[in-house]
């Protein structure tokens, strides 16, 4: 692949959507090619640390790039939650060839299903729910752990836990 031309690496990514691939790692692929890094950052104030239940994590952005290549691709066709909404679908699951990577994407919700993004991370648990509002992603992984990503700035994804389901781990 040529990476000085933007328009094959969202062709590839395209491509490698619709075989249900995605990089291997903790990333964000947008449609236009371009992908985000990101570092999984716990928040927990010093006093709380040993209780796992009031921990609070960020997925923070290390780097942009719109030239890269993965590493490894990852199978993401365990889909285990989708919701449509608008004429948007996100889905969430997990990686089959590695069980503990979760997965959420947002695409059109078309024939095609167009892919908007994907967010991988190597650090979640598979994400088991997933809804669909006007303005946010929201993936509950099978820990229990919330994460809400803005849909047209998933990058700034926010974590907490989930009141409702009693911490697993």
């Amino acid at each position: 692949m040529d990476a000085s031309d933007p328009t094959g690496m969202a062709h590839q990514v395209h491509r490698r959507w619709r075989g249900r691939e995605a990089p291997d790692g903790d990333f964000i692929v947008f449609a236009d090619g371009s992908l985000s890094v990101m570092n999984l950052v716990r928040l927990s104030p010093p006093d709380q640390v040993d209780d796992v239940r009031a921990e609070q994590w960020q997925w923070v952005e290390v780097l942009r790039a719109t030239e890269w290549s993965a590493g490894n691709w990852v199978e993401v066709g365990s889909v285990l939650s989708s919701h449509a909404r608008a004429g948007s679908r996100a889905s969430a699951g997990e990686s089959a060839d590695h069980g503990s990577i979760g997965w959420v994407a947002l695409t059109r919700d078309d024939d095609e299903g167009t892919l908007e993004w994907i967010a991988t991370s190597s650090w979640s648990d598979p994400f088991s729910e997933v809804t669909l509002d006007e303005t946010t992603v929201t993936a509950v992984s099978t820990a229990g752990r919330i994460w809400s990503f803005p849909r047209h700035a998933p990058q700034h994804v926010e974590i907490t836990a989930d009141p409702a389901h009693p911490w697993r781990g």
